[in-house]
């Protein structure tokens, strides 16, 4: 692997993975960011987080070629997955309860995120995207012409 494929591939992955370190980190506290639990609705927090990580898992998944679609539900899948294993992670940690009703906040945060993307991508391109583009040849006259015999 060439030096700037190495990037490449780091450009990708590296913002889902600090997000990811970030989640784990503040599931690992007791009582995590108190000042701003107690002003906002916790399921809202779960929301925006796991719609960040989905966000950035969807960037990953169309920069290494897979199309819009394809991206956003293996970025649903892979933030949904996550959330399940940080809920399990919290029932290890001191005065910390797992809650399946945290783990639907996040996994809807998630689908939020990425229902927020589509529609911005299908607003700004007019058009959903189904497939990468490097996969999609380009229409030679030749093809046109046969389609008229």
């Amino acid at each position: 692997m060439s030096r700037k494929s190495f990037l490449g591939h780091a450009w990708l992955w590296v913002p889902p993975v600090v997000c990811m370190l970030l989640i784990f980190f503040l599931s690992s506290e007791s009582n995590p960011l108190p000042e701003v639990t107690t002003r906002v609705w916790d399921k809202l927090l779960h929301a925006i987080e796991y719609g960040t990580l989905a966000l950035l898992f969807c960037r990953a998944f169309i920069g290494e070629g897979y199309g819009h679609l394809a991206a956003m539900g293996l970025a649903f899948v892979f933030t949904s997955a996550y959330a399940a294993s940080d809920e399990w992670h919290q029932v290890f940690v001191p005065f910390r309860t797992s809650d399946v009703y945290d783990w639907l906040a996040d996994s809807i945060g998630g689908g939020a995120g990425l229902a927020a993307f589509a529609a911005i991508d299908l607003v700004l391109h007019g058009r959903a995207h189904d497939r990468p583009t490097a996969n999609r040849a380009p229409i030679e006259s030749r093809d046109i012409q046969s389609l008229d015999r």
